[in-house]
């Protein structure tokens, strides 16, 4: 009886660290903006979801909650990301002639009425469009700090830098960044 109730004592006191099904229904929009915005085309999006979650199933066991779930989740999705784009890479070398798919837009509010729908789609493919034009350490340090809102060390963490490194690489992603919309505004104004 003594050991039952150290038994039970000992779960009770340890934290509980969420299941694959949990994590999953948590934190699938943070994966799937994610994957999207490193460059998994919009065709290949579901099979890279998938991927990621089979991850965090085989790797669940050995995660010990020293960061935060999205912290570990967006490292994740990073190595898929890279996998993903280098198979696409390998497939339109063979396939010349795939016309490149349209994003769609969904809903994400109610009462979003048609117009609302497009310049949204717009504002997401040139989002889109303006993180493809930089290098995948810079993109993916811009993506993690500026839009899913990671601290930096978070996002050191996630990307296996250095403190330092991180928040130089974030300057530069930034500024990088800048530039591709100062690009982008001289061309729509029709200047050099």
């Amino acid at each position: 009886m003594a050991a039952v109730s150290a038994r039970r004592t000992e779960t009770e006191s340890a934290p509980r660290q969420e299941g694959v099904e949990e994590i999953c229904a948590a934190h699938m929009d943070f994966v799937w903006r994610n994957l999207r915005r490193l460059g998994v085309a919009e065709s290949s999006i579901d099979d890279a979801v998938q991927d990621v979650f089979l991850v965090v199933h085989r790797r669940l066991p050995e995660f010990q909650e020293r960061s935060r779930v999205t912290t570990w989740l967006f490292a994740i999705v990073l190595r898929v990301a890279s996998t993903h784009r280098r198979s696409a890479q390998r497939r339109r070398r063979r396939m010349d002639d795939v016309a490149p798919v349209a994003l769609e837009a969904v809903a994400d509010r109610e009462g979003e009425g048609p117009l609302e729908l497009v310049a949204r789609r717009q504002a997401r493919e040139l989002l889109h469009r303006l993180l493809e034009q930089l290098d995948d350490d810079k993109r993916a340090m811009l993506v993690s700090v500026d839009l899913e809102q990671l601290s930096v060390p978070e996002a050191a963490e996630a990307l296996g830098l250095n403190l330092n490194t991180a928040y130089s690489r974030l300057r530069a992603a930034r500024a990088a960044f800048n530039e591709a919309v100062a690009r982008r505004q001289r061309a729509e104004a029709g200047g050099p």
